[in-house]
């Protein structure tokens, strides 16, 4: 007779028996369950290992089970084995899909735990910067509003306009104003009617060709240069801001980038390089205009003058001021070194937005443009709209005084340019462009010699011979949307939608 265990009912390989119960067991198995629980199977008494007794044997030979005696009952074992391996594999396949609806689930937690955090810290950043703008105000005394019996400012035809005092025009700054203006006369009039001997001639000019192209300053992903100015006091500096919201300050000499500032919300789309600090200026349809630390890199005051997107942007001679146009329909004069703004001003009567600004190289007036074609002068002490210059069929684009003092340039979506005599108030010279040419930029030398015209291509034209077109070259896949001459028309530079930033010169 055999031996069976009385856990497997299998014939043991190390058979052993129970004192307590006195039953056979296989010793691997009967180990386990005191291990576990401790006692003997059959009874449930206290049993240790220590007291089972071995029992030898010779070698046993387990008998065949009865199910597998013939084929049809191995066939009838292997279709079981099979069908519990495919039970197996679809309870495999289930929890598969559950794991994965799991990790589904936790990854869109995950994402809309980061896009929160995103939104969390540009909260957190516009509200420091909405902090260190107020610190240098925090020490002000409000102003005051104008007295009802102060009389309302009258426009160029009597309108009245609405003058909307932040800080104030202090007599200090007006003369301040008025003293740069005189020392810019008298040094305008030492120069005289000369054209300086470095000064490219025009013959030259025509020979100008494309020297360098730089396609890698804004993200691809956003493509378009929409604004660039060159640094004043050195030209190789030059400033773009772009599409993608950035503005970069690029080195043309050592043809590598020395700051990407970022901090705008929306697009860039007027930058301005003083010319004697490392600081530049830049505004966007954010409403914001900023100031920035080339050094540094950083955002160093931000101008909050509007409540809709900044369309214009232009720096005062003395270098410590800022003039901005809106599509609010105000204009805004801001110190730069507090962010504080000094005034604004709107004509009530128009009612229309502004889509462009430009100080006369005096700075005591300045042009702004319009979106129904109008050119209005104003007068920055007085703030007062002192002449109109009707002519223009289209929004105007892109304005520029000539460094002479004595012409305006303005250019509108009527595909035209028109030219401006500031001593007769009247156009004496239009310009008019290919059909549906888009004016993007307009900018005189430094010298009022030559103007540059960027919209569909780039044009230069002479001054002198009543503004002949003496350069197109259609370099760019896109619109130019900024020209600048280098010192003396040593060499011209343009941005344009194509995302590249092109040179030219002999």
């Amino acid at each position: 007779m055999s031996l069976v265990c009385a856990i497997s009912n299998e014939v043991p390989e190390h058979p052993c028996v129970s004192p307590v119960s006195n039953q056979v067991f296989e010793r691997r198995l009967i180990e386990k369950f005191i291990a576990e629980n401790g006692v003997d199977p059959m009874n449930s008494q206290p049993l240790s290992e220590e007291q089972l007794i071995d029992i030898k044997v010779s070698h046993p030979i387990r008998p065949k089970a009865p199910s597998s005696t013939s084929i049809p009952a191995i066939l009838k074992a292997l279709q079981d084995e099979w069908d519990a391996v495919m039970l197996h594999s679809f309870t495999l396949r289930q929890q598969l899909q559950t794991t994965r609806q799991e990790l589904s689930h936790a990854l869109y937690q995950h994402d809309a735990a980061c896009r929160v955090i995103a939104r969390l810290t540009k909260e957190v950043t516009a509200a420091r910067e909405a902090l260190a703008t107020l610190k240098p105000q925090a020490g002000l005394v409000a102003p005051q509003a104008m007295p009802a019996s102060q009389p309302a400012a009258g426009g160029a035809g009597g309108e009245p306009m609405e003058v909307s005092e932040q800080v104030g025009m202090t007599p200090e700054i007006i003369q301040k104003l008025q003293d740069k203006a005189t020392v810019l006369t008298t040094e305008r009039k030492k120069r005289g009617k000369t054209v300086p001997e470095e000064l490219v001639r025009a013959e030259d000019l025509s020979k100008y060709r494309q020297v360098a192209s730089h396609a890698g300053l804004h993200s691809a992903s956003v493509p378009g240069i929409l604004c660039m100015d060159l640094c004043p006091s050195d030209t190789n500096k030059v400033l773009t801001g772009g599409a993608d919201k950035n503005v970069v300050v690029f080195d043309k000499k050592e043809e590598q980038i020395i700051a990407t500032l970022k901090g705008h919300t929306k697009k860039v789309t007027s930058v301005i390089y003083h010319p004697s600090q490392s600081v530049v200026f830049s505004a966007s349809p954010d409403s914001t205009i900023r100031v920035w630390s080339v050094t540094g890199g950083n955002c160093i005051q931000v101008v909050r003058a509007h409540e809709a997107s900044v369309t214009g942007l232009s720096l005062h001679a003395t270098g410590d001021y800022l003039l901005s146009s809106s599509e609010d329909q105000y204009w805004a004069f801001s110190d730069i070194q507090t962010g504080q703004v000094l005034t604004k001003v709107t004509d009530e009567a128009a009612g229309v937005a502004l889509t462009c600004a430009q100080f006369h190289p005096d700075g005591l007036i300045f042009g702004t443009g319009t979106a129904d074609s109008q050119i209005k002068i104003w007068d920055l002490k007085e703030r007062t709209n002192v002449a109109n210059f009707p002519g223009h069929s289209g929004p105007v684009t892109s304005i520029a005084f000539s460094e002479n003092g004595y012409y305006l340039a303005t250019g509108a979506q009527d595909s035209s340019v028109k030219l401006w005599d500031l001593r007769k108030l009247k156009n004496f010279k239009t310009i008019a462009l290919d059909n549906n040419y888009e004016v993007k930029s307009l900018v005189f030398d430094q010298s009022g010699t030559y103007l540059a015209v960027g919209g569909s291509d780039i044009r230069v034209y002479i001054c002198k011979q009543i503004f002949n077109s003496t350069f197109i070259r259609p370099y760019h896949s896109g619109l130019v949307t900024g020209v600048a001459f280098g010192d003396n028309a040593q060499f011209l530079s343009s941005a344009g939608m194509d995302r590249s930033l092109k040179f030219y010169s002999l």
